[in-house]
Protein backbone atom coordinates (compact mmCIF):
# COMPACT_ATOMS: atom_id res chain seq x y z
CA UNK A 1 0.00 0.00 0.00
CA UNK A 2 1.45 3.50 -1.00
CA UNK A 3 1.99 6.08 1.62
CA UNK A 4 -0.35 9.08 1.41
CA UNK A 5 2.10 11.95 0.41
CA UNK A 6 1.54 15.72 2.42
CA UNK A 7 0.66 18.36 -0.20
CA UNK A 8 4.19 20.03 -0.85
CA UNK A 9 2.94 23.66 -1.49
CA UNK A 10 1.15 23.44 1.89
CA UNK A 11 3.80 22.38 3.83
CA UNK A 12 5.91 25.41 2.51
CA UNK A 13 3.19 27.91 3.22
CA UNK A 14 1.85 26.71 6.59
CA UNK A 15 3.68 25.45 9.95
CA UNK A 16 1.73 24.51 13.37
CA UNK A 17 2.55 26.21 16.69
CA UNK A 18 3.29 24.28 20.19
CA UNK A 19 -0.52 24.35 20.89
CA UNK A 20 -2.11 23.43 17.69
CA UNK A 21 -2.39 26.72 15.35
CA UNK A 22 -1.63 26.62 12.16
CA UNK A 23 -0.26 29.98 11.32
CA UNK A 24 1.15 31.50 7.72
CA UNK A 25 2.91 34.40 6.41
CA UNK A 26 0.60 37.31 5.16
CA UNK A 27 -0.02 38.57 1.67
CA UNK A 28 0.93 41.74 -0.37
CA UNK A 29 4.68 42.30 1.67
CA UNK A 30 6.79 42.06 -1.51
CA UNK A 31 7.18 45.02 -3.27
CA UNK A 32 5.37 47.99 -3.80
CA UNK A 33 5.42 48.80 -0.63
CA UNK A 34 5.65 52.81 -0.66
CA UNK A 35 1.96 53.42 -1.03
CA UNK A 36 0.94 51.13 1.66
CA UNK A 37 0.76 52.80 4.76
CA UNK A 38 3.26 51.84 8.12
CA UNK A 39 0.84 50.40 9.66
CA UNK A 40 -0.40 48.66 7.62
CA UNK A 41 2.89 47.11 6.60
CA UNK A 42 3.60 46.42 10.21
CA UNK A 43 0.26 44.58 10.82
CA UNK A 44 1.75 42.33 7.50
CA UNK A 45 4.81 41.37 9.58
CA UNK A 46 2.75 39.75 12.20
CA UNK A 47 2.06 36.24 11.77
CA UNK A 48 -1.63 34.93 10.44
CA UNK A 49 -3.47 32.77 11.90
CA UNK A 50 -5.86 30.29 10.17
CA UNK A 51 -9.45 30.48 10.81
CA UNK A 52 -11.63 27.93 12.46
CA UNK A 53 -13.91 27.70 8.75
CA UNK A 54 -10.05 26.55 6.57
CA UNK A 55 -8.09 24.70 9.63
CA UNK A 56 -9.83 21.97 8.73
CA UNK A 57 -9.27 22.04 5.19
CA UNK A 58 -5.07 23.10 5.44
CA UNK A 59 -5.09 20.16 8.47
CA UNK A 60 -5.99 17.73 5.81
CA UNK A 61 -3.65 19.49 3.00
CA UNK A 62 -0.84 18.97 5.87
CA UNK A 63 -2.27 15.28 6.74
CA UNK A 64 -2.62 16.06 10.40
CA UNK A 65 -6.19 14.61 10.01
Amino acid sequence: MPKVKTNSSAKKRFKVTGTGEITFQKAFKRHILTKKSKKRKRNMRMKGIVGAPNKDFVMRLLRLK
